[in-house]
């Protein structure tokens, strides 16, 4: 809503030198959002000329300009007494009264004005059209002051800027959706009073305070015919209707309603619509104009029938919906001619619109349902100034105050005559009492509010205010329908009492809480990954049903049971992941194929599996606390979630170089390794021991994927090379190589903060040992039994080396690992450590069938 300063003024006393900023600095301080400060944007001499003679000049590119001399005033004018200007437009003749910028203007758009040679002369300036000063969108004709301004009497050299009303501020302001009575002087006049913390009753001079005569008889024939409310609500409940007869087609708008209407960012377009929209600006109340000669009979307000139609103002033909209202006439008593005249609220039709030739203008002036002014504006994607109003309430005991003005400058600025008699059916609806105890404010707010604060904030709003103990029950004013509840109200106390005035409280940390260990832990590992040279990702859950089968995840498998979600944002990837690959791989995808192709990234997130059907979810109520019974059955509709960390690796995962003056290290690819140790990293850095053993899993490699398990057997994940085939139809580069781990598993073993023992002073003992075993043996199961068979003295098992080769036989492996052993009270003998190095050796042995080498 775009504010004149001097239109608002008509209404509201503003501060001693007020400026724009300091208007939108009070309404901010009420709530309101600023959304900009403007003026004309031009600077510099904007003035009135006279054409004293014009030469039309045809050019060798088929244009044809006209060479002026422009009379600007004797302060302006050159030596000759008047300026040369070239123009491109032909809608002028000589003795014109034109706007001319001279050099040293700047227009809107930064567009500086200087005297510059242009076909074969020198233009000393720019004849200015409606759209180059920012008034209008009309580009292709220059203003005529004697048609663009009627009866002003203007001289050459004037002022242009302040007769155009282009150096006056106005200020916009965002109307959020609960305060649509802001879409008008009145409501921002109101709000003005309340941000400058003085009396409403005091400095508002409300616009619909005007007396409206009596009728002296019926008006025009309206009747409300409304059979299918919406949400028990009427569609329209209060219709009034006046008519003005004789008006005077030729005569334009006066000024200060153009003026006010273009300020306001809406374009004049003929006296009586213009006066709608004036009205409406300022009340708040949407008004329409209908030649009542196009009219066939009685006013009808109806929801629409099956198949009607209506071609709107803007020249659109709509189908319309059995849920729109629609303001239809047709001959009393023949229904078979009903006709439909305008979408109620939202757009009138072509056909009964206001022309050049219309002399009887009927007005309407109505209070129409909000939502399903809503819904038709939205369904026909009609977003007019008349439908942001209806759709957000309107003031229903205003209409015919409203209808008034109108009608008022009609008469007085377009000669009719109004009608004795006027329309107005139904009423508005008894408004609803809020019971409120007087501390419930200071409550909420935490703030402190006595109840003189509490019933003088409301009444200042215009609430009526009844005050029975601490007990207020309080009629909000009819302006504003979003005043329903209780808390409506404590935010209009904590308003007006000023927000600045609540003060920022920072809540207490109880002592003893912050991060639990798996918060810890989760910080821990994706920080351990960026260490690693890893870049962390969020991608989206959702995927495409073809995933599966790029992955080759077969037919059966878990991960295939995917939830689809009933309104998927795009109807390409309607299911949620269960696997953080599903939605890893688009990310890496698009970097590939962007030139990045050494990528190591990794993600942490929730994966979706649905549990057996249970139903959908209930819908609980608003009224009181759901019961346990409610919650346990609302959880178990809610699909387990588990926490998931996935990374993919491709390309080079360390770069060639050179160490020193000598050494030249050659580059090396990301693979299986790559990912296993990214893996073990994100279990170190929870704390969690894991073994890593052989496994084929989709989408990894049969003979390149590794299983991570915990020390207790527990699968945590899978790390390796993706298979080839996976890799070609996700599109990765060759040999990509990925890990993902559940954390849920992972974290589980995650204890409580360990509790370190005191250091042993004394020496360690190792013992190596080399241990033969078939190749299909995994190293993690050797280390297992080494543990295990070693007793409380081993300290460490390290595997240093693995050989394959003639000398242990085809088939076979050798391990040979470091067992480090130290006890905490004695240095160990040379016996107490190979005793347990042979006791480890021979549960190896049992265990695995390993043979130990000499």
């Amino acid at each position: 809503m775009r504010v004149p300063l001097s239109w608002l003024a008509e209404h509201v006393d503003l501060e001693p030198g007020a400026r724009g900023v300091d208007v939108a600095a009070a309404l901010v301080r009420v709530g309101l959002e600023e959304e900009g400060l403007h003026t004309a944007g031009i600077t510099g001499p904007l003035v009135v000329g006279r054409v004293l003679d014009l030469a039309k000049e045809p050019q060798k590119n088929g244009k044809t300009i006209n060479w002026c001399h422009v009379d600007v005033g004797p302060e302006h004018n050159g030596p000759e007494g008047n300026r040369g200007i070239v123009c491109g437009a032909h809608n002028f003749v000589e003795g014109d009264l034109v706007v001319v910028a001279l050099p040293g203007a700047v227009l809107p758009g930064d567009f500086a004005i200087a005297a510059r040679k242009t076909y074969g002369h020198v233009s000393d300036g720019m004849i200015c059209s409606s759209k180059e000063l920012g008034l209008g969108t009309d580009h292709d004709g220059i203003i005529v002051l004697s048609q663009f301004l009627p009866g002003v009497e203007v001289t050459p050299g004037q002022d242009a800027l302040a007769l155009l009303g282009l150096a006056e501020e106005t200020v916009e302001v965002n109307v959020t959706p609960d305060r649509g009575y802001c879409f008008s002087i009145r409501g921002v006049a109101r709000e003005y009073a309340h941000g400058t913390r003085r009396p409403v009753a005091e400095v508002l001079r409300d616009p619909v305070a005007v007396d409206v005569p009596l009728p002296s008889g019926p008006g025009y024939p309206v009747r409300l015919a409304d059979d299918a409310p919406l949400r028990g609500a009427v569609g329209c409940d209060r219709f009034v209707a006046r008519v003005v007869r004789g008006v005077d087609p030729t005569r334009p708008s006066p000024r200060f309603v153009a003026d006010r209407l273009r300020q306001a960012g809406m374009r004049p377009i003929s006296l009586a619509v213009d006066v709608t929209n004036y009205v409406m600006l300022a009340t708040g109340q949407p008004l329409h104009a209908y030649d009542l000669d196009t009219l066939q009979g009685e006013l009808v307000v109806r929801r629409a029938r099956a198949g009607e139609e209506l071609t709107t103002l803007d020249g659109v033909r709509r189908t319309l919906h059995p849920e729109d209202l629609l303001i239809t006439d047709e001959v009393p008593g023949d229904p078979s001619t009903s006709r439909v005249l305008s979408i109620a609220g939202v757009m009138g039709g072509a056909s009964t619109e206001v022309s050049a030739t219309t002399t009887t203008v009927l007005l309407e002036a109505a209070h129409f349902a909000a939502v399903g002014v809503a819904r038709s504006a939205r369904r026909h994607r009609v977003p007019s100034e008349a439908a942001k109003r209806n759709e957000r309430g309107t003031d229903p005991t205003i209409c015919a105050q409203a209808a008034e003005l109108a009608v008022r400058l009609l008469v007085e600025h377009g000669g009719g005559t109004p009608d004795p008699g006027a329309t107005d059916v139904g009423g508005p609806a008894a408004r609803t009492a809020i019971t409120m105890d007087a501390g419930f404010p200071e409550r909420v707010v935490g703030v402190r509010y006595d109840a003189g604060q509490v019933v003088a904030a409301l009444t200042e709003i215009g609430c009526e205010v009844a005050v029975e103990g601490t007990s207020l029950t309080v009629l909000p004013p009819p302006w504003r329908p979003d005043l329903v509840g209780r808390v409506h109200l404590v935010e209009e106390v904590a308003r007006l009492s000023g927000y600045d005035e609540i003060p920022s409280v920072l809540p207490p940390a109880p002592a003893g809480t912050g991060l639990t260990p798996a918060q810890r832990a989760r910080r821990s590992l994706a920080r351990a990954l960026a260490d690693d040279g890893f870049v962390e990702v969020l991608s989206y859950p959702f995927v495409a049903p073809g995933v599966h089968d790029a992955q080759r995840i077969p037919d059966g498998d878990a991960r295939r049971d995917a939830l689809r979600l009933a309104n998927p944002l795009s109807e390409q990837q309607p299911l949620l992941r269960t696997s953080l690959l599903d939605s890893l791989v688009e990310p890496v995808r698009r970097n590939v194929s962007r030139g990045l192709r050494d990528l190591a990234v990794f993600e942490v997130g929730s994966v979706t599996r649905p549990r057996p059907a249970t139903g959908p979810a209930e819908v609980l109520g608003v009224e009181g606390r759901p019961s346990d019974e409610e919650l346990d059955r609302l959880r178990a509709a809610v699909p387990p979630q588990p926490l998931h960390v996935a990374g993919v690796l491709t390309g080079t995962r360390r770069r060639p170089g050179v160490v020193g003056d000598s050494f030249a290290r050659t580059a090396e690819p990301a693979g299986w390794a790559d990912a296993i140790d990214a893996a073990r990293t994100v279990a170190a850095s929870v704390g969690v021991p894991v073994a890593v053993e052989a496994a084929e899993r989709a989408p990894w490699h049969p003979g390149r994927c590794a299983r991570i398990t915990t020390r207790q057997g527990h699968t945590v994940g899978y790390a390796g090379e993706l298979h080839p085939g996976a890799v070609a139809a996700l599109e990765l580069p060759a040999r990509a190589a990925a890990f993902e781990l559940d954390l849920d598993v992972l974290l589980d073993q995650v204890g409580a903060s360990p509790q370190v023992d005191s250091l042993s002073g004394y020496p360690a003992a190792t013992q190596d040992v080399a241990l033969v075993v078939d190749a299909a043996v995994p190293a993690a199961s050797v280390e297992a039994a080494l543990r295990s068979g070693a007793g409380p003295l081993l300290e460490d098992v390290h595997l240093f080396d693995v050989y394959t080769g003639a000398q242990v036989g085809e088939g076979r492996k050798s391990l040979a690992y470091a067992l480090r052993f130290r006890a905490r009270d004695r240095t160990l003998t040379a016996e107490e450590a190979s005793g347990a190095r042979d006791a480890a050796v021979a549960e190896a042995v049992s265990r695995t069938g390993a043979v130990q080498r000499a």
